[in-house]
């Protein structure tokens, strides 16, 4: 077993698409079918359930996917020991975000980064902040951006990047049934459609606050990512809740406003994350020296 192919695995236990893994290793999606079932071989099981239309993580792959991603890691940490002798950091860590803190962090980040140690590589996947955390926890990424929850995780390490308010938002041109000023009273509140996340800290910070207010929220839409909560008040469906900054960086921010709603949400404590023990890893501690 060597450890492209391991690679090999994890790309597509992470995409579950022969051809967008094919794509990412650099190989054709024949050899990338028959390196699996290589694979699959010598562990003695099978990794995948697939057809002509799905491909599926067996019971036995999602063991294996912890094994392959420990293995990489502490392959890639020996090698970098054994073989560097210089000051030039070399080889790959990979970050998640959402897209508003890629190019709100990230960009100015990776440009500093890149200065000092133009060796390593990055591998930066985006999606829903909500994830963030989770993906650290399973091992899926080494470092993520997200918003520190209120009770964290003890194997994760935090530093601090800024902090952002958690605002109401309403659209800018009239609606029915959606008010452009915050509503009065809590029978009020119950009768606007709200547009909320479906979970993180954004989620469990709106549900308190509407406890705490005796509100019982009319929900029109649980959203996955916050750009998609703005695009939805934008077009009046309803009124939602965001970071600031998500706002301050949508093209759609002219459509929306915000609203003066007391008392005003706990604002986002929002910086680095990676599990203490990837601190270890010289390439992780590297990036983590920026902030």
């Amino acid at each position: 077993m060597n450890t492209k192919a391991l690679k090999q695995f994890l790309a597509l236990a992470e995409t579950l698409h022969f051809g967008r893994a094919s794509d990412e290793c650099n190989i054709s999606v024949s050899a990338l079918s028959r390196n699996i079932r290589h694979l699959e071989e010598e562990v003695g099981v099978d990794l995948f359930s697939r057809d002509n239309r799905t491909v599926v993580l067996t019971r036995e792959g999602q063991r294996f996917v912890k094994y392959a991603r420990e293995t990489t890691s502490q392959w890639n940490l020996i090698r970098h020991e054994l073989t560097d002798h210089s000051d030039q950091l070399s080889g790959e860590i990979s970050i998640y975000c959402s897209v508003t803190a890629s190019y709100s962090f990230l960009f100015e980040l990776l440009n500093r980064f890149r200065q000092v140690h133009p060796h390593i590589e990055i591998k930066l996947h985006t999606g829903d902040p909500d994830k963030a955390i989770t993906r650290i926890l399973d091992g899926n990424e080494e470092i993520t951006i997200a918003a520190r929850p209120s009770s964290m995780h003890k194997g994760l390490a935090f530093a601090p990047i800024t902090k952002s308010p958690l605002v109401f938002i309403a659209p800018v041109e009239q609606q029915p049934n959606v008010p452009t000023t915050s509503p009065a009273s809590a029978s009020d509140w119950e009768r606007v459609p709200m547009i909320l996340s479906e979970g993180g800290v954004s989620r469990i910070r709106v549900d308190d606050w509407l406890s705490e207010q005796n509100i019982t929220p009319n929900i029109y839409a649980q959203v996955a990512g916050n750009e998609a909560i703005v695009s939805m008040v934008s077009l009046g469906f309803g009124i939602g809740v965001v970071p600031k900054i998500v706002l301050d960086n949508s093209p759609l921010m002219d459509r929306v406003q915000i609203l003066d709603v007391q008392p005003e949400l706990e604002p986002y404590d929002i910086g680095l994350f990676t599990l203490k023990k990837s601190l270890k890893n010289p390439l992780v501690e590297a990036f983590w020296a920026l902030v």
